[in-house]
């Protein structure tokens, strides 16, 4: 039996503050600094300042007697009047739920009554007769936490959670790119995976297969390895190289006519004929607004001149020597023609129809930056974009970015040649009436480039020549053919080539060891399928797609033979691949699977090793960007539909960096071992130049995201006030307290509130009365309906602490001409005051409660299943060793791998 002394040691460790409602509803202290904030939440944290209790042996039979004895009093005395037999309140009766949480089946009510009574919500202020003292909370809030702690425990122990699951979409997307050393993405060619009740899609609940999704893995798989492998020679690519003097002849040609044409008009009248020149060579040397070239010789500017009919502007190829660099002409600074871009003007190369389908793309451009009065040495400088596009007709056109931005930091006395490499495969979409329709028809089956100064305000970028080669391999075979079919020994005969390939590919693609038989069985579907193809090559693509879409690729979580573990432990490759999984989203690598096998990922020194490597690696990114788009819910921020009339500023560059952010604040907190209380209050953001425009931030250049210090007292800072996630919760016209509300509930305090009652009344803007209130009395008057006010008291005050943040995230101080009034009163006469006022309540009263929620949520996505309550005390474990080690985000992630429930299924 456990120890008396050692439930109170577990109870004082890991439950949440019992608060009391005397302790809540003092009013927040403007004045007092986040960093004070942060240290009384610290203070009045369960998890900090004690140590662990030490393993004891659980009881197995709950503690009814001490319910009777000491609980249920205090129930009787302050819940069972409006939660009894005369009230059911919310169609709950405390006085009818089972205590025994080992084997009874109330236990998801008792974990509700937990959590409102260490939130203070219970009992509600507007109850007056009923009082539940500081005392008499921590009693039964004590009790509720050591009993539900020992039957978790027991339970865990007793169940066997599933974590059978297939591979997300996604994630069979980046093992394709591992595995074939090539970037593609096949997600979208794939079924769409439905979020699990936690908002995760790599969820053992919701990841089956049918017949449809097997065949469309097939597919994806078949088409990644079509795209890999290679036969035959080197293709020659073709090289278009543009001079911006020969791109600028067509404009000097039209300001000769137009001087031509004034001789011939005014040949008889002198003075009239040289004002007429005058004027037209004024207006020729006149700077334009956006691109233009200019003749450094005769001061002649012009704009480019660009149109889709007939691909009369196409520029014609030709085949470039393949065993030499290309070398771009010579440059005289003072008689080259340039192109000027302005900060967002973009430079159109037509490449006409002859674009290949594979191999890289590669543009080069000799470029420097312009000397701007009033930017000095190392102000930020102007960046290159490219993009990828194609004019069919009026109504048929593309344009998107490809490649990375490129800094323009070379000067006119040293330009630099600025180069973008991009695999063909990935440029999507291309123009569909290509190889269709013949050049110089309609619609179009011409394509274009265009190179973009992206840069909004950090001056113009020069520009003297473009070339593009295509298609480029800097390897023949190509990496992603060598990942394939490695050191291939094409005298062999088929049968052993055949085998050679699997050998070393069997094992990558199943994440484990193979046998001999194993790999006959796919030689002899091999031979089955060669008579039918063309070459090797083409029946090697057709068993290899058969292996990866085969349950042994397909599926994580199946039982690997035992290697002497304890029962239901992990065998060391199934970790390797739970935790390659974790941070990488995709299959392990080498050494990692050769580190399982080895047994050192049961070595805490060893493991901890293994995730500092995968973190360091640049497959890492993957892990802050699929792991918060789900645990935000960011593909609510596509689904927006902003009113343009309201926010004509809004645009699609934008919605793009508003998703970033939040990554891009996740990834740095991940980097650095920040602490995760930063989510809620950071004095630093993550922006790039489009965000910091949003924000009224000055000296931002560039689409780069970068940490940007913020002055004290700014409106920004964490993730509650970043603007994509304002916006995804408003409805696109105005801010939608109800939404936001919502989502800070389910998202980052896993507190979500029940769901609304039937017939809900609804509220009624025809009502004049109603249609002159402002939103939040029209929340207060919908909210004081007797079927409404259980919710909305429970959703309401969080989200009406953003008004101050318009429906795209913006800073506003009035509505409609009256003053903001964003001041809200929790269900405990606590005021929130603004958002501000929020991030302020949940440091000082809600610091563990956000930090469970989240190593909850990235437990979860670790695992792959839902969690149980068989769960419960294990995550806050992890919680409370988190807490201790200083709520680092990368101690977090640690935590978590080197718990008991990672190790086990």
């Amino acid at each position: 039996m456990i120890r008396p002394s050692a439930v109170r040691a577990f109870v004082r460790s890991v439950t949440f503050t019992a608060l009391g409602v005397a302790a809540l509803t003092g009013q927040q202290d403007p004045a007092k600094s986040f960093a004070a904030l942060k240290a009384e939440g610290a203070a009045r944290s369960s998890y900090l300042g004690r140590a662990p209790a030490p393993p004891q042996q659980l009881a197995s039979e709950p503690a009814l007697a001490s319910f009777r004895a000491d609980v249920e009093p205090i129930l009787a005395a302050s819940c069972y009047g409006c939660h009894g037999p005369e009230r059911e309140k919310g169609d709950l009766r405390v006085d009818e739920l089972d205590p025994d949480l080992f084997a009874g089946g109330d236990v998801e009510t008792w974990l509700d009554v937990l959590s409102v009574l260490t939130n203070g919500e219970m009992p509600p202020p507007e109850e007056e007769d009923v009082h539940l003292g500081d005392d008499e909370r921590r009693k039964v809030v004590d009790w509720l936490v050591a009993e539900s702690h020992r039957a978790s425990t027991v339970r865990r122990g007793n169940a066997k959670p599933a974590s059978l699951r297939r591979l997300s979409r996604y994630e069979f997307s980046y093992v394709l790119q591992d595995l074939l050393a090539l970037p593609l993405d096949v997600a979208d060619d794939l079924p769409p995976d439905a979020p699990s009740h936690d908002g995760f899609e790599n969820s053992s609940d919701v990841l089956q297969v049918t017949g449809v999704q097997f065949r469309a893995f097939y597919e994806a798989a078949h088409a990644a390895l079509d795209l890999a492998t290679v036969t035959g020679e080197q293709p020659t690519p073709l090289r278009w190289s543009v001079s911006m003097t020969a791109l600028a002849a067509r404009e000097w040609q039209k300001q000769d006519k137009e001087l031509e044409d004034a001789r011939e008009k005014n040949a008889e009248d002198p003075a009239k004929l040289e004002q007429a020149l005058q004027d037209l060579q004024k207006r020729h040397r006149r700077r334009a607004g956006g691109l233009h070239f200019f003749d450094p010789i005769t001061g002649r500017r012009a704009g480019q001149s660009w149109g889709y009919d007939g691909a009369r502007f196409a520029q014609a190829p030709a085949d470039a020597p393949f065993d030499a660099p290309v070398e771009l002409p010579g440059l005289d600074p003072a008689a080259a023609t340039v192109a000027v871009l302005p900060p967002r003007a973009a430079l159109t190369i037509e490449l006409g129809d002859r674009i290949p389908e594979r191999g890289n793309l590669r543009v080069r451009v000799r470029a420097w930056r312009a000397a701007v009065e009033g930017h000095a040495e190392g102000d930020a400088a102007p960046s290159l974009s490219l993009h990828f596009g194609w004019q069919a007709s009026n109504d048929s056109r593309a344009d998107f970015a490809v490649g990375e931005e490129l800094v323009v930091d070379g000067a006119a006395a040293a330009p630099r040649v600025y180069q973008w490499d991009v695999p063909i495969h990935t440029i999507y979409p291309r123009n569909a009436v290509r190889g269709v329709n013949k050049m110089g028809d309609l619609p179009s089956p011409s394509e274009l480039i265009r190179v973009v100064n992206a840069s909004r305000d950090a001056g113009d970028i020069v520009l003297d020549h473009v070339e593009v080669l295509a298609p480029v391999h800097d390897a023949w075979p190509p990496a992603s053919h060598a990942a394939v079919f490695g050191a291939d020994d094409a005298g062999a005969d088929d049968a052993t080539r055949a085998h050679a390939v699997l050998v070393r590919f069997l094992p990558r693609a199943w994440r484990r060891a193979v046998d001999a038989e194993e790999v006959e069985r796919k030689v002899r579907l091999f031979a089955r399928r060669r008579p039918d193809c063309d070459s090797f090559e083409q029946a090697m693509v057709q068993t290899l797609a058969a292996v990866l879409s085969s349950p042994e690729s397909l599926y994580v979580g199946v039982p690997i033979a035992d290697d002497g573990g304890a029962e239901g432990a992990l065998s060391g490759p199934e970790l390797a691949t739970r935790l390659s999984l974790f941070l990488w989203c995709s299959a392990p690598d080498d050494a990692l699977l050769a580190a399982g096998a080895a047994g050192e990922l049961a070595a805490p020194a060893g493991l901890a090793a293994q995730v500092e490597r995968l973190l360091a690696d640049p497959r890492a990114q993957r892990f802050p960007r699929e792991f918060v788009r789900q645990w935000l819910n960011l593909q609510l921020l596509d689904f927006l539909n902003v009113d343009r009339k309201r926010y004509p500023d809004f645009d699609d560059e934008l919605r793009r960096s508003m998703r970033e952010e939040p990554i891009a604040f996740f990834a740095e907190l991940l980097r650095e071992n920040l602490s995760v209380l930063e989510f809620l209050h950071a004095d630093f953001a993550m922006l790039d130049e489009r965000l910091a425009a949003h924000y009224g931030v000055a000296g931002m250049t560039g689409s780069g995201f970068r940490r940007v210090a913020l002055a004290e007292g700014s409106r920004r800072g964490g993730l509650l006030t970043q603007a994509g996630l304002l916006a995804m919760n408003s409805d696109g016209k105005d801010s939608h307290p109800l939404k936001r509300g919502i989502w800070l509930l389910e998202r980052l305090l896993d507190d979500p509130p029940p769901p609304p009652p039937a017939a809900v009344p609804v509220i009624d803007l025809a009502d004049p009365e109603i249609a002159r209130m402002t939103l939040k009395q029209r929340l207060e008057n919908h909210r004081n309906q007797a079927a409404c006010m259980s919710c909305h008291a429970k959703i309401d005050p969080w989200g009406i602490a953003f008004e101050h943040f318009d429906a795209v995230g913006g800073w506003r101080d009035a509505i409609g001409g009256q003053p903001v009034d964003a001041v809200a009163e929790l269900f405990n006469k606590q005021q929130l005051d603004g958002a501000d006022g929020l991030e302020r309540f949940l440091l000082q009263h809600r610091q563990d409660q956000f930090v469970r929620a989240l190593v909850k949520k990235l437990t979860v996505y670790a695992l792959g299943r839902p969690l149980t309550f068989g769960d419960r005390a294990a995550v806050d474990e992890i919680a409370a060793s988190a807490r201790r080690d200083g709520d680092g985000l990368r101690s977090v992630v640690q935590h978590i791998v080197a718990s008991e429930l990672f190790h086990t299924r």
